[in-house]
């Protein structure tokens, strides 16, 4: 009878095990992270007779964890995925929304500012279109400051998300250490019998750590964990955590560099950063907002150049030449600026560097390291994108000396070099915070040529000669006002030209008006001729070569058939209030070819800029949709190996209960029969 209650007692205690394994399975139903739990039932050892071997009940001898360490591996990585995309289309869309805005964008103030330009060109002495033209460029220098500032609250936004990811993650990595130590620790461990809830919570905070940056998972002794970066770099060992940081970035102090204080050393861990949130807020910064810095920026430094020097080249309303539009793009404070010494450099840190724009149509939108080596002469200007070394060479005794690329050249003016040390090199990353409008009055706006021409009443040809074009008021070597245009209001000297024949040829004489003196004598005869007229077609006066002696900052063309005898005369165009030649170049510069080597316009400039944007925010929705997609398979597929289904538990706890009750009735079954032994004797 012993044996018989034995069994039972064995039935009730095994089944109650399970009944109480299923309740907690309902019960965690929708823990985040538990895996589902079953009883390991196994027979007890058989009492062995002279008939055969009789059973002696059950014995309980595991309650096993359903987990699969594959299938918890892939959900962790698609974590890592889809936590990266959602993190980099979520700023992607906002800096895409901004861009594209009809009224955060930079469209509508371009094309504005270009359409007043028109219109005052129709009535240049007009008070009243001269302040529209300057309330609609204040405008243009309005967005353009605005959206820097949008840029700036961005890049502040994504440092604070990844301060706040880097002391999530090292809360989580805190966590998975104490966990390490707890399952290790953990009673029964020796026999095989895990801590299943702590195994639980581990995986939980492990694929929470997934989620801000892509780790390796290995398992070590004692049912611990060790985790590192994708990379191999440790990130936990036992119970021994290390402690991800985030710290000004040498090379660009505007933007963050994460690092891994482990055993007292801080390690740079920038580049291993991939994957998970944090991954994504670092390819944002490097893939779309410092570009988008840099490319706004083009745009502004193009504008004003190109506005500056055709406004410099026009005549006011009082008659004086035209000054800055806006900023001056190599002022001595914008040339230091775009230069910014790394952190890192060693002592004295003297170098004097500047960045100076030759040609706003060449100048590419990026950033460049300097980086020096051997004795410190030597040096290499890296594209900080692609990685590549577009330039290099060796500074010379004194250290003095240009390094050219195209657009822009990095001056060296003096200082130490060292062997390692570097410098970022940003022509363009500011400028679009720098523009501002130079002219404040009406009366200042350049809409007039300074120069105009006649021909002599009493010429016999045909011949006219157009109004002109100016080319420079200034030295381009020097950056000095033209000897001609020194004398405020005129043309000093003024000129005329004269047609003679030379031999039977006609040709023309370049006469100083005041005195008479020949400043370019026509010669026929010359290798080759000079002044030489070609009837049939229009001829060129000048020479548009700054480099000459004979350079004179403009351009006149005479056509038709002068005869030897007729003059034309060139000077200062006093009192020209009505006339608009400049200001329809200024108007033409809005749709003129002045970006990319002359392939695109200012709003093309910029309609690139917020295409590029487009396309990444597209692609990246596509490829947060794609991760999306790959962490649901992977969850479901966890899910249906660890996950708890309510129908099969409430199944399970059917079944359980009628062996606990079948179990009980055999217990009382062995009561009825000892009872009955006990009545038999008596």
């Amino acid at each position: 009878m012993a044996g018989l209650i034995n069994i039972g007692l064995t039935g009730i205690l095994g089944h109650q095990a399970a009944l109480n394994t299923t309740g907690n399975n309902i019960t965690n139903a929708n823990t985040p992270g538990y895996s589902r739990q079953e009883v390991q039932f196994e027979t007890q050892t058989a009492q062995r007779t002279g008939a055969g071997s009789i059973g002696t009940g059950v014995n309980v001898t595991d309650i096993r964890r359903l987990a699969n360490e594959y299938i918890t591996q892939q959900v962790r990585e698609d974590s890592a995925l889809f936590g990266e995309q959602q993190a980099l289309n979520s700023e992607l869309s906002r800096l895409d929304n901004l861009l594209g805005g009809e009224s955060t964008g930079l469209s509508n103030a371009l094309n504005n500012f270009f359409a007043s330009l028109q219109n005052a060109a129709e009535d240049p002495a007009s008070l009243p279109q001269r302040q529209l033209v300057l309330s609609e460029a204040q405008q243009v220098v309005n967005r353009f400051e605005a959206l820097n500032q949008e840029f700036i609250q961005q890049r502040e936004s994504v440092k604070t998300q990844m301060e706040q990811g880097v002391n999530d993650a090292n809360t989580l990595l805190k966590s998975i250490a104490e966990l390490n130590l707890a399952i290790s620790e953990s009673p029964g461990l020796a026999q095989g019998r895990e801590p299943n809830e702590l195994l639980d919570k581990r995986d939980e905070k492990l694929r929470q750590l997934s989620e801000l940056v892509s780790i390796n998972v290995v398992q070590a002794e004692g049912s611990q964990v060790n985790v590192s970066l994708r990379n191999g770099q440790s990130l936990v060992v036992g119970d021994k955590a290390a402690q991800l940081g985030t710290r000004d970035n040498a090379e660009d102090p505007t933007t963050l560099e994460f690092t891994l204080t482990t055993g007292g050393r801080t390690l740079n861990v920038d580049s291993q950063i991939n994957g998970g949130t944090l991954g994504g807020l670092r390819r944002f910064e490097s893939e779309a907002l410092q570009p988008a810095f840099n490319e706004l920026g083009r745009v502004a430094i193009a504008l004003s150049d190109t506005l500056n020097h055709q406004h410099e080249i026009g005549m006011d309303l009082e008659g004086d030449l035209g000054g800055l539009f806006f900023s001056d793009i190599n002022s001595e404070a914008a040339q230091r600026g775009r230069v910014i010494a790394n952190a890192n450099n060693g002592a004295p840190r003297d170098a004097q560097l500047a960045v100076e724009i030759i040609d706003s149509s060449q100048l590419p939108a990026g950033s460049w390291s300097l980086q020096f080596g051997g004795d410190g002469r030597n040096f290499e200007l890296v594209d900080r994108v692609t990685g590549e070394v577009v330039n290099q060479g060796r500074l010379p005794d004194p250290v003095q000396s240009e390094i050219s690329m195209p657009g822009f050249n990095i001056r060296v003016e003096g200082g130490t070099f060292n062997a390692g040390d570097k410098f970022l090199i940003e022509p363009t990353r500011n400028a679009a915070a720098n523009i501002d409008l130079q002219v404040s009055r009406e009366e200042d706006l350049a809409f007039a040529s300074p120069v105009r021409a006649e021909g002599a009443a009493g010429n016999t040809g045909d011949a006219t000669i157009n109004q002109g074009k100016m080319l420079d008021v200034r030295d381009p070597f020097t950056n000095s006002l033209l000897s001609n245009f020194r004398q405020d209001g005129q043309l000093d000297p003024p000129l005329d030209v004269q047609f003679r024949d030379d031999g039977g040829q006609l040709v023309y004489d370049i006469v100083d008006a005041d005195s008479g003196t020949v400043l370019q004598a026509g010669d026929a005869g010359a290798v080759p001729p000079v002044n030489v007229f070609q009837p049939g077609q229009s001829n060129k006066l000048f020479t548009e070569d700054p480099r000459s002696p004979d350079y004179v900052g403009f351009q006149f063309e005479i056509s038709g058939n002068p005869r030897a005898g007729d003059s034309f005369s060139i000077n200062y165009n006093t009192n020209g209030v009505s006339d608009n030649r400049n200001a329809e170049f200024l108007a033409a510069l809005g749709t003129e070819n002045t970006l990319n080597s002359g392939s695109q316009s200012f709003a093309e400039g910029y309609a690139g800029l917020v295409e590029a944007v487009g396309v990444k925010t597209r692609q990246s929705q596509l490829d947060k949709d794609a991760g999306q997609t790959l962490l649901e398979q992977s969850s479901n597929q966890r899910e249906s190996v660890s996950g708890v289904n309510l129908d099969e538990e409430a199944g399970k706890l059917i079944q359980y209960q009628a062996a606990y009750n079948a179990s009980a009735q055999v217990m009382s079954v062995a009561q009825d029969l000892f009872n009955t032994l006990l009545q038999s004797f008596r």
